[in-house]
């Protein structure tokens, strides 16, 4: 379960790289999510 809690910023990371691309007027949305979810993790872990 730790080795899911450490893969999952890099995850994130790559989603939100192949959103970008896809839509990149969304890119302020995808930031704050991506910094949101990491905050919270980095809160919760």
């Amino acid at each position: 379960m730790i080795a899911t809690f450490v893969k999952l910023p890099a995850l994130l990371a790559v989603i939100a790289g192949l959103v970008i691309l896809w839509r990149p007027k969304i890119l302020n949305y995808v930031i704050a999510i991506y910094l949101l979810v990491i905050g919270i993790l980095g809160l919760v872990h």
